[in-house]
């Protein structure tokens, strides 16, 4: 189910009225469902994939738990990551190694052997939504059992509830264990403050979406499609526009997820903090995909030693965290390059801080600049995450040498409107989120924000409605 889609504009008010009307102790059973209901809407044939990785993490985590031999609690550990990661390599990566499918003839397949023609679509065409994110989550859980940070759970619903929670389900923030199951199982009143808060959230992260992305996207798509009939600077303008959708359509996504579970009660992780602002690379990674980069942090940078090791072990654990965090996203070396641009301005910047130091200063007009700069090196990374292919990505890059004679992008005046309202919003809750900066502002101040935002919405949305961007992966 799509947050920008009428069903479920009915379907949370309706959750949300059942949750606070049944007795707390039915209430994870609510969550439960609904969950599945919600994961199941579009592509209900991926719900066993679902409860598969759900009952063998469960498992695994019950050993561990159970096990006081070192050995075993490391295989139990080892058959969940296997497991998990198999998952993920057969329905995104796999088709890397498979010959190529004649399309017609997977429509045969499915026609007469529906189970294996679904299986082969979501090998070779439509991976599974939201399945890098669940998995990432499950796991979590084995490993914080395995690291003594929580107890296992004896109650497999219960813990489905966990994994099945729909708020962050097909796209995170990736929550952890220990945060969200002690909230789910908590009761909750109908309080004013979350219904309140909550709408600011989702106010905000419906004006992202549907008003920024989704019109940005169009023009990225343009550029993207075809760079070498645009002039330099439309293309130039056109990287930077994939740079704003994905933003504001991933943190759209992760308000309104964040929205919707304040109104169950359930605070969510934060996952975005302004990161267009930040001064390095460093800073950007602590504000954009915030759930991720602890995921990475906890459970692959720290068990390879972290900092606490030799400089030259040190340099190859950041790069095996960017290059892993690249891959993650998808079966394409594209992805990896992204990554290894990161790691390599980490790098850089860590290693020229005392010569050129831009993001610990105090001078206004450098940290200006290492805004700039850093802006700058995520942008032209973007340019391999958007491209189908490196061979795309360089004639994208190529084509900003374009004459200024060429096809020029042009851009509607109703964009400039919402992107202006954007920027003086991201200006307004820098470092923040939309709703902690408007609890001690005025009824008046509060009010008209949202009816700009309202009536951005309902007048300026994108004709075309693109997919949230990380449901590919």
């Amino acid at each position: 189910m799509f947050f920008n889609s009428l069903p479920f504009l009915i379907f949370l008010p309706v959750v949300v009225l059942i949750y606070y009307l049944l007795p707390h102790k039915f209430r994870w059973v609510l969550l439960l469902f609904s969950g599945y209901f919600f994961y199941g809407y579009l592509h209900p044939e991926f719900l066993i994939l679902l409860l598969i990785s759900t009952c063998i993490d469960f498992y695994f985590g019950l050993k561990i738990s159970r096990s006081s031999n070192k050995l075993l609690r490391k295989i139990y550990l080892t058959g969940s990551v296997c497991f998990n990661i198999g998952l993920l390599f057969i329905f995104k990566y796999l088709s890397l190694f498979l010959p190529e499918i004649d399309p017609m003839w997977l429509n045969i397949i499915r026609a007469s052997e529906p189970t294996k023609g679904m299986l082969l679509n979501a090998i070779y065409y439509s991976i599974p939504v939201g399945i890098s994110f669940y998995t990432f989550q499950s796991l979590s859980y084995t490993f914080d059992v395995y690291f003594g940070k929580i107890k296992a759970v004896s109650n497999l619903p219960k813990y489905a509830t966990f994994v099945a929670y729909f708020p962050p389900l097909v796209a995170g923030p990736i929550e952890r264990f220990n945060h969200l199951s002690t909230q789910i199982f908590s009761k909750h009143k109908p309080l004013y403050r979350n219904f309140s808060n909550g709408f600011r959230l989702m106010l905000m992260g419906f004006f992202l979406k549907m008003c920024i992305a989704d019109n940005a996207g169009n023009y990225a798509d343009l550029i993207f499609d075809h760079p070498e009939s645009y002039s330099g600077f439309a293309v130039l303008t056109g990287i930077f526009m994939f740079g704003l959708q994905i933003y504001t359509d991933f943190s759209g996504y992760s308000l309104i997820a964040q929205g919707a579970s304040l109104w169950l009660g359930i605070q969510l992780l934060d996952n975005f903090r302004t990161p267009y602002f930040s001064t390095s690379i460093h800073e950007f990674w602590k504000r954009w995909h915030i759930s991720l980069t602890s995921w990475f942090k906890d459970y692959l940078y720290i068990p390879l030693g972290g900092n606490r090791v030799r400089i030259r072990t040190w340099v190859f654990n950041i790069m095996i965290v960017f290059i892993v965090s690249g891959f993650w996203h998808g079966a394409n070396y594209t992805f990896i390059i992204w990554g290894a641009i990161h790691g390599f301005s980490y790098l850089f910047e860590h290693f020229g801080k005392n010569y050129l130091n831009l993001s610990s200063s105090n001078n206004r007009a450098i940290r200006i600049l290492g805004a700039l700069k850093t802006f700058l090196i995520v942008n032209c990374a973007w340019v391999f995450f958007r491209a189908s292919s490196y061979d795309r990505a360089i004639l994208t890059f190529n084509s900003m040498a374009n004459p200024s004679g060429l096809q020029s992008l042009k851009i509607e005046p109703a964009f400039w409107i919402v992107f202006v309202v954007f920027i003086l919003l991201d200006v307004f809750i820098y470092n923040n989120r939309i709703d902690k900066k408007l609890e001690n502002r005025s009824f008046v101040f509060r009010w008209f924000l949202y009816a700009i935002l309202l009536a951005c919405i309902a007048m300026l949305s994108g004709t075309v409605k693109h997919p949230f961007v990380y449901f590919q992966f």
